[in-house]
């Protein structure tokens, strides 16, 4: 039996550069909206730009404007499903292009949304969508009318969310009250699992970074998973955690995040924050960075901006310069908290783990311990929940000599310092 492939929706977009912004910061805006459309699965037919002050109020490009890009298409013979407006609209301006296009309008919140629909696979994750989606609803639903009935199908109808798009006012406030409830549900199981994760003094990293920087390949290199990776903006959408080791034995949680993006609506952060509940409780913060895309320094500001606005700037960071291999000449930008790296490079895994390894002793306090020969017990402990630096055996008085570092919190050594004093006692 032949399956025919399906089409992709074919979409035109269109894009206001205010006289504020400047050309690199507008065209990178305009850039990521491509690549949004294409994580989304359409298919970039055209795109219209028009400089102003600010967007129209009713029709978002200024009445003149549009004329042109109506003769264009007309002359150009250019067959479109969708138009994306490249900045969040209002729901005059989105009903008003509806009418004058006679064809589906989605802003750029609803094409991340869209992503998010395709892309979340937990329960939580597809909680934080349907959440996402009713809250950009809720004030866009008087005067919709006609733009909504044209939402018959693909591109801004996907996810748990799709069949709210006609429903009241009170179901979907109703909706959202429920949607949150279940979330703080889940939110309190996985504090009870962090907090029993604390007790047993497993130190947790977790990754953070722009969207498509190689958290992901990251995450699969040093914990040899298989999460979805792929060159498409918001590929992870749902956080995961997976312990890997480092220096010979010292276990560690690695968590990967969903990656940041410049202008994300304030109510998508709000929205998926409890996806980044396990980078706010981390030890540690690993920042990946994509060093190969021209704007890697505005990115890094993008993420070190929200990650204020998480309360995220007091956990110790460092940071990965990823994608080496894809820039031209070296790239001399290491330090103590800083490495130039390629996940594509085998020998970097392990570059990586040292590096890790050794900030984290940065951050401990260090120890020396001797240990019988006979307590192979509390060795073991020690290669697990702190960083053995060096075992050396006395011969004549047949113990080990250990030196290594651990959290300042931990009292693993004071307790198997405690062990060893009750057990020479009891001899």
């Amino acid at each position: 039996m032949n399956e025919t492939k399906k089409e992709r929706e074919r979409v035109v977009i269109l894009a206001v550069q205010l006289k504020s912004q400047g050309d690199f910061q507008f065209q990178e805006s305009l850039s990521e909206t491509v690549s949004l459309s294409k994580t989304a699965g359409l298919e970039v037919v055209g795109q219209y730009v028009q400089n102003r002050d600010r967007s129209d109020a009713k029709t978002y490009l200024g009445k003149g404007r549009i004329e042109e890009i109506i003769e264009e298409v007309d002359r150009e013979d250019i067959a479109f499903d969708v138009i994306i407006v490249n900045d969040e609209l209002t729901t005059s301006q989105s009903r008003h292009l509806s009418d004058i296009f006679d064809a589906k309008i989605i802003d750029r919140t609803q094409l991340i949304l869209d992503i998010f629909a395709q892309r979340a696979k937990s329960r939580e994750g597809q909680l934080q969508v349907e959440l996402a989606q009713n809250e950009y609803l809720l004030p866009r639903l008087s005067g919709h009318g006609v733009s909504l009935s044209r939402l018959g199908g693909g591109i801004g109808t996907r996810g748990p969310g799709e069949t709210k798009l006609e429903t009241n006012r009170r179901h979907i406030r109703s909706r959202i009250h429920d949607i949150k409830v279940q979330l703080e549900d889940i939110k309190a199981h996985r504090e009870r699992y962090r907090v029993q994760r604390k007790k047993s003094q497993v130190f947790q990293i977790a990754l953070v970074g722009y969207t498509n920087a190689g958290k992901s390949s990251w995450f699969n290199q040093l914990t040899q998973s298989e999460t979805f990776e792929e060159d498409l903006l918001f590929a992870t959408l749902d956080p995961k955690s997976k312990v890997m080791q480092i220096n010979e034995g010292f276990r560690v949680i690695l968590s990967d995040t969903v990656g940041f993006i410049q202008q994300l609506p304030t109510h998508l952060i709000e929205a998926f924050s409890s996806t980044l509940e396990e980078a706010k409780y981390a030890d540690v913060l690993i920042h990946v960075v994509d060093r190969s895309h021209p704007n890697y320094e505005g990115h890094i500001k993008t993420v070190n901006h929200l990650l204020a606005s998480l309360d995220m700037t007091t956990i110790p960071t460092v940071m990965l310069l990823n994608k080496s291999d894809l820039v031209d000449g070296d790239v001399q930008e290491e330090s103590h908290d800083t490495l130039v790296v390629s996940s594509r490079k085998h020998e970097d895994i392990d570059r990586v783990k040292h590096f890790i390894s050794r900030f984290i002793k940065s951050q401990m306090t260090p120890y020396q311990l001797d240990i019988d020969t006979n307590q192979g017990k509390a060795i073991s402990q020690l290669k697990e929940d702190t960083m053995v630096s060096k075992i050396d055996y006395d011969e004549e008085r047949d113990i080990y000599h250990m030196t290594g570092f651990e959290r300042t919190d931990s009292g693993t050594v004071n307790r198997i310092m405690k062990t060893e004093k009750s057990e020479v006692r009891d001899e």
